[in-house]
This record gives structure tokens, C-alpha cells and sequence, in this order.
């Protein structure tokens, strides 16, 4: 999960030498051939090959030097020390030094996601460590006097579920949520917390605000950024839901992240806003957003871009469940959020940022 702070190279080539890619006979020309010995994966037969000579090969062994091709065991015939066959073409279940990678070529781009792929290629190379971009630490602050943290909803409170939900997605990000906050809707502690310099949750980069993002009585944050002269990077987007999201610079390479205090709105934010920072901050590439005809009741929003939650099947998606700003039983059970322009018609092809 994390990111390449340097590109790789291969220090030798891959394979680093010819060889075997199939268990039989390591032949040199046409048949019939006499055996002159063996040779196992690991271990290297020192001898030269002459016209019609094999040795019995193990896949993944050296190819022994005269070789023109590999033989399957299952396709020969074996009479003492002689073995028959027919070789379809030279090269035949030859792995060639270098096919995969040449010594010294690129092999992945500073940026690249880490994956298990990628740390055997490093270590099939001789690396045996790797640069890395640390994962960006990100401080979340949930406020919200409506909210309870345990049991269900009642009696005008509301279970919260952005303390829970965003630990996991800011993870699935590429970040490191290193403390969750529940703070009420009063200025003076919002301010301290948010505005606070690293502390005992580390050196966050990112603080992520929910809720207090919009112009209601309880919604302080954007009068507190600017009375802390705070360098504003976005302030709202003309999507539904999710409008009320912003982005400041906060001073010392910090970063905040204020979105919606409902559930699916702040999700959309966070998908808008927080995931290109933390992949700028971790050096990697934002993906290419795949294209998709979508179909479904999707209630337009004039002027806005709307983003619903879709099931991507087969080439095409379909509007799921609830998308209401408070809802997220349709985030739920979709695979994607679909990002319907202004004036989008059912069945037009759209962008789809992909969420499993």
C-alpha cells in the first residue's frame, strides 16, 4: 500500500540466464538424441551440447550451452540413453535471459503503489529494501452535538458513522488515520483542535473536519479558517451531494479537509477532495476514471453535478439504493459513484470513481 519514493531498475536481467520452462530434455537440433547426464533446477551442467546430444532438464534449470529447444517429457519416447521426439521450432519452452526485463531497463516509476506483485519483482532483482513515501497522517475531528457513539439512534440523537467509516477509507486511500476526535459544535474547541500543531497524534498533515462545513448557526469552520487567515485552496463544489466541502492550507505543509456532516455527502467529499490530496502527498497517480453508461432514477440536479451510487455490471451501471445526503445504504451496496453532469440524460456514459 505504500508508494515508491524512487523508481526501480532491474540489476540483472530477468531471467538472469536461459532457461528451462517446461520438466524434459534439453535438446541440441533434430532428433533422435543421445543423453549425456541431467540438470536440476539450482545446480549447472558445465558441459557443450553437441548435434543430437540432450540432457534431462528440470523446469526452471540452466539451459546447458548448445541447446536449440526443450522437449516436454511427455511428448518423447525414451529408450536407454537414446530419447525421440519432434521439436515444433528452435526456442521452443525456452525462457531467454532478459525476455521479461533487460539489466538496467526501468521497472516501476516513482509513485507505484506497492503491491506483492511488486516487492517479488524487487526482490527477484537483489533489492532488499525499497524507498518508500511514508502514508500521510490525518487527524479526523467528527463534530456534531446530535451524535452518539454507541447503541442506535433515538430521541433526536443520531448514531454516528463518519468516526467509524473514515479511518478505513482514509487506509483504502493510502493514509494513516492517526487519531478520531468527537468534538462538539462550538467554536473555541474546534479551533484549538484543528488549528493545534503536532502533538501527541504525531505530525499529521491532514486534520479532516465533518460537519460545521455549510453557513447554518452551528457551522463555524469556514469563519474560524478565515479569521486564522488560512490559505484557501477550494471553498464548496457545485456537485449534490457533498456541496459545503472545502480545502485550506493551515500552515507548517498542513492541510484541512472540512466535509458535509451527512453520511453520503461527507463520503462524496471525501472521494472529491481527500483522495487526490493524499495521493499528491503520497506520490502516487490518481487512476483514469473508467467510463460507463448509467441508467436509474437518478433525481437531476439543475446545474450541478449529481453523484449517485451505481452496481457496475457488465459495461453498464444502475443507480442503487438511497442517495440522499444522509443516506448510505445505496453507497453500501454499489460499486462506484457516478458523477452525472448538468443535463445528463439516462443511458449517457459518465465518469465512475470506483469504491470496492
Amino acid at each position: 500500500g505504500l508508494t515508491l519514493a524512487a523508481e526501480i531498475r532491474s540489476c540483472v536481467a530477468l531471467p538472469a540466464f536461459d532457461t528451462a520452462a517446461m520438466d524434459g530434455y534439453a535438446v541440441a537440433g533434430p532428433g533422435p538424441w543421445q543423453l549425456r547426464g541431467q540438470v536440476r533446477a539450482g545446480t549447472v551442467w558445465k558441459g557443450t551440447l553437441a548435434p543430437r546430444e540432450a540432457v534431462e532438464i528440470s523446469t526452471g534449470a540452466q539451459l546447458p550451452v548448445g541447446a536449440s529447444a526443450v522437449l516436454p517429457v511427455e511428448l518423447t519416447v525414451r529408450d536407454g540413453a537414446t530419447v525421440s521426439g519432434t521439436v515444433s521450432s528452435t526456442g521452443t519452452h525456452i525462457r531467454r535471459a532478459g525476455e521479461d526485463a533487460p539489466a538496467g531497463s526501468p521497472l516501476a516509476p516513482t509513485g507505484t503503489r506497492i503491491g506483492p506483485a511488486l516487492i517479488g519483482l524487487a526482490a527477484t532483482c537483489g533489492y532488499d529494501t525499497l524507498s518508500v513515501r511514508p502514508r500521510p497522517r490525518v487527524r479526523i475531528l467528527v463534530t456534531g452535538e446530535e451524535l452518539t457513539h454507541s447503541g442506535v439512534s433515538g430521541a433526536g440523537r443520531v448514531r454516528d458513522a463518519l468516526g467509524p467509516l473514515l479511518p478505513i477509507l482514509v487506509a483504502e486511500l493510502g493514509g494513516e488515520a492517526c487519531a478520531v476526535r468527537h468534538l462538539p459544535d462550538r467554536p473555541t474547541g474546534l479551533l484549538a483542535t484543528a488549528m493545534q500543531p503536532p502533538d501527541d497524534d504525531g505530525d499529521a498533515e491532514v486534520v479532516v473536519v465533518t460537519g460545521s462545513t455549510s453557513v447554518g448557526v452551528t457551522d463555524q469552520l469556514r469563519q474560524l479558517l478565515r479569521a486564522r487567515s488560512a490559505q484557501w485552496i477550494i471553498d464548496t463544489v457545485a456537485c449534490r451531494p457533498g456541496h459545503p466541502q472545502l480545502l485550506a492550507g493551515i500552515g507548517a505543509g498542513r492541510w484541512l479537509v472540512g466535509l458535509p456532516g451527512n453520511p453520503f455527502a461527507a463520503l462524496v467529499a471525501a472521494y472529491t477532495l481527500l483522495a487526490p490530496l493524499l495521493a499528491g502527498l503520497s506520490g502516487q497517480r490518481l487512476p483514469e476514471l473508467p467510463l460507463a453508461p448509467v441508467t436509474g432514477d437518478a433525481r437531476p440536479a439543475p446545474g450541478l453535478t449529481r453523484v449517485v451510487p451505481v452496481a457496475w455490471e457488465g459495461g453498464a451501471a444502475r443507480v442503487v439504493g438511497g442517495h440522499r445526503a444522509a443516506f448510505l445504504r445505496g453507497a453500501a451496496l454499489g460499486d462506484a459513484l457516478a458523477a452525472l453532469p448538468p443535463g445528463w440524460v439516462d443511458g449517457t456514459p459518465v465518469p465512475l470513481i470506483l469504491t470496492r
